[in-house]
């Protein structure tokens, strides 16, 4: 590169003693002293030009070589790795990057369990209006540290005046499970909309809707959604705010939705409300 440079500001300079002598030339031999001018001043001309143009072509191909080794710097590394089972390695992580890569192209932004919950709460503490949520109802969902953390932010939204509403997914054994009826009373009596939607009730193959969710997911006024994968892998879940992605989530707790139950207390147990409307009946 230095060499180039040298040569380049060598080659401006005999441009220069070129036009310089040929001027020379014209006012000394041939008594032209217009003509001499007009040759000086055009070589000085052409000089600067010549040299404007080589600094130019060659921060392009400055710029055209950093982009190609920044391009090509993965299969660099990649066709430096030898050993058959790195090689094999070295494939695997390759794809795990591709898939996270498309995740990126369509506005998702993956996030290991840490992640998620404290991204979770963080959107919950901006919530405005309304937290919408489908969750299962897991075993030792009230002792998890994250998801206490996230579940004192929904309180902190009520507070605020934000309605939250929340559909947990069970099956109808849980109902009669102390541990979910703990959950549920504890949710309850928190002010939280708290519906329940059996399992077997929820949106199918036959249907011809999406059940590749993991019924698992919160919308936040509408514009943000964090959603955990169905499948546990590399990342917990993701948090997308893509207009198009959004609608597709409020579609989905629209259908579930349309699936669950209300429900009501009776003898400090939580129960269905058709079923306390049917018994006073």
């Amino acid at each position: 590169m230095a060499i180039n440079k040298k040569l380049q500001d060598i080659a401006v300079f005999v441009e220069f003693l070129m036009g310089s002598g040929l001027a020379i030339f014209f006012h000394v031999v041939l008594h032209n002293e217009q003509a001499a001018y007009v040759i000086f001043g055009i070589g000085i001309l052409l000089s600067l030009a010549t040299f404007l143009l080589r600094e130019d072509i060659e921060k392009t191909r400055s710029t055209l070589l950093e982009q190609y080794h920044h391009v090509h710097e993965i299969p660099f590394a990649l066709a430096q790795i030898l050993d058959p089972e790195c090689q094999v390695k070295a494939q695997e992580l390759m794809a795990g990057t591709k898939r996270t890569i498309t995740l990126l192209q369509q506005g998702y932004i993956p996030l290991d369990e840490t992640e998620f919950y404290l991204e979770g709460a963080k959107i919950s503490d901006q919530a405005m209006r309304q937290i919408i949520a489908v969750d299962p109802l897991t075993a030792g969902r009230g002792t998890r540290g994250a998801l206490i953390n996230f579940y004192q932010s929904n309180l902190r939204a009520l507070d605020r005046g934000v309605r939250v509403t929340r559909i947990f997914v069970i099956t109808r054994e849980d109902l009669s499970d102390p541990e979910a009826q703990k959950i549920l009373l504890a949710q309850y009596r928190d002010d939280i909309d708290v519906k329940i939607a059996y399992r077997d009730e929820l949106p199918t193959s036959s249907d011809g809707r999406d059940t590749s969710s993991s019924f698992d997911f919160a919308i936040i006024d509408d514009r943000v959604v964090i959603n955990v994968f169905a499948k546990s892998g590399k990342y917990y879940g993701h948090k997308t705010s893509q207009p198009g992605e959004v609608a597709k989530f409020l579609h989905l707790f629209k259908q579930i939705e349309n699936s669950a139950h209300a429900i009501a207390v009776e003898n400090d147990r939580i129960v269905l409300a058709a079923d306390v409307v049917a018994v006073a009946s």
